[in-house]
Formats: structure tokens, sequence, C-alpha cells
């Protein structure tokens, strides 16, 4: 029992060992930038480079708001961001209850293809999809932004994984007791699927947040401009200023940062939970 114990207590602490070791490379590169925002040109070329910055300053990033409508950009993402993960939460969860919970013709059929359209690059349907933005006239709006983020073939998966487990029974009772099937839904299915919800919040975030190729096609205006649109644009008219480049793409990321510090305890608890569901 004791070399049992001895032998488990040194596996964990190699585990543990590797675990922090590869966390520690994967995270290097993210707290380089973070304080290579704080550093001016001249000392980010310095050999031997340092790793601390020698004195905290905030002139890089009062330098790229300056520069650039950043604020404009900041809130255009934000927009676009929070309108296409509310409506990604709301579709995924209707269609999966529809996909777990109801029994109509061709249920499984219709499930299969939609789940076969997840094969298909978004780049092979990237030019009829801008052809009916444009012979709608929506090109260079916040709708034709908001409209590619606001289904998800994969969270209607997600969610049909988990509402396929929830008793029948739970919402037999709340039919009998008058509920409408809306209210079934909003009543029953959504608390119980906080966890999935926030994990695909924070896949649909980094998608819509990120998304550069789609906005670059349907954006002229430089008031409908999302921040990595702004980082790319900043990056064609400043490219010697590697310091405020820097600093640009630092701001980018760090809201997908700070959601995924907020959410990653329901994040991780979603993707176990769904992840071996049938």
């Amino acid at each position: 029992m004791a070399s049992r114990r001895t032998s488990k207590v040194v596996l964990y602490t190699l585990a543990y060992a590797l675990l922090i070791i590869f966390a520690f490379i994967m995270l290097m590169p993210f707290v380089w930038m973070l304080l290579s925002t704080f550093k001016d040109q001249r000392e980010l070329f310095e050999f031997p480079p340092k790793f601390l910055p020698k004195k905290l300053s905030l002139n890089n990033y009062i330098e790229v708001f300056k520069t650039v409508p950043f604020v404009r950009y900041y809130l255009n993402s934000l927009l676009v961001t929070f309108t296409s993960v509310v409506l990604n939460l709301f579709s995924s969860s209707l269609a999966g209850f529809a996909f777990a919970k109801y029994r109509f013709r061709g249920r499984e059929i219709i499930f299969k293809v939609i789940l076969g359209a997840m094969m298909i690059p978004f780049p092979v349907t990237i030019i009829p999809l801008y052809i009916m933005v444009y012979d709608l006239g929506l090109v260079d709006s916040y709708f034709a932004l908001i409209m590619t983020g606001s289904v998800s073939i994969f969270g209607t998966f997600l969610m049909r994984q988990f509402i396929v487990n929830i008793p029948d029974d739970l919402l037999d009772a709340a039919r009998i007791d008058g509920s409408s099937e809306f209210g079934t839904y909003v009543r029953i299915i959504l608390p119980n699927l906080r966890a999935p919800l926030s994990a695909l919040a924070v896949f649909s975030f980094m998608s819509t947040w990120n998304a550069f190729l789609w906005p670059l096609l349907v954006v002229n205006d430089d008031s409908h401009r999302t921040v990595q649109l702004g980082v790319q644009f900043f990056t064609q008219r400043y490219g010697d200023l590697i310091h405020l480049q820097i600093t640009a793409a630092a701001m980018a990321i760090i809201p997908i940062i700070v959601l995924y510090l907020f959410l990653q305890r329901q994040f991780i608890q979603g993707i176990t939970m769904t992840g071996l569901k049938g």
C-alpha cells in the first residue's frame, strides 16, 4: 500500500510539473507581448532583450488612441460581438431543443445534413454570401457583420447533446401545469443550460471578435470598422512603429482574456459535460 501511494504521489508530481512547464511555455509569449506594450521603440530592440520594462508607461496606449479611432473600433466590435453572441445562444438553444425533444418526420436526416455542413469551410460560402448581402443592399452595415455569427451549427449540436439528456417527464410536468412550449423552453430548458451556454458564449465571442475576412469584405466605411480591421489598418499606416503595433494587437486580445477569466469555470464544465453526452 505504501509503495502504491508513493508511486501515485510521484506520478501526480511529475504530471503537475509537466503541466506547469507547458503552461509557462504557452503563457510566455502573451506575457512578453503585454509587457512590451509598456516599452518604447528603443527599449523594445535592446540587446540583450530585457523582460521587464524600465518604467511602466501608458504612452503607447495613448498614442494608439490618438492615431486611429480605436474607441470607435472597440464600440463597433462590442456591438457586433454582443449581438451575435446573444442571437447565437438563442438560435442554438432553440434549435437544439427542437432536435432533442420534438419528434417530426426527417428529424435525423435534417440533423445529419446540418452536421455535414460543418465540413464546408467558410471561404467556400463567402462569395455567394457576399452576393446575397450585396443584393439586399446591406454592405457596409452592422447587419452584415452580425448575421454570420448569429447562428451556429456547432452551437446547435452542442445544445442538442445536452438537452437530449433532460428528462421528458420534467417537460411533460410543465406542460400539464399549463406552460406553453416557449414557456417550457424559458423555464425548464434554459436554466439547465448554463454551463454549455457559457462554453458556447466563449466560442462565439472569440469567433466574432477575431473575425477578419468577412468584415474586410463587407466594410468600407471607417465608422463600421471592427478592432481587427483597425489593427490591420494601423499596421499598414504605421508599419515601422513596432511598439505601437504590439500595443494595438494587445488591445484586440485583452477582452478575450478577460472574458475567459470570468467564465473559465463554466467553460470547462460545459465542455466536459457536453462532450460525453449521447
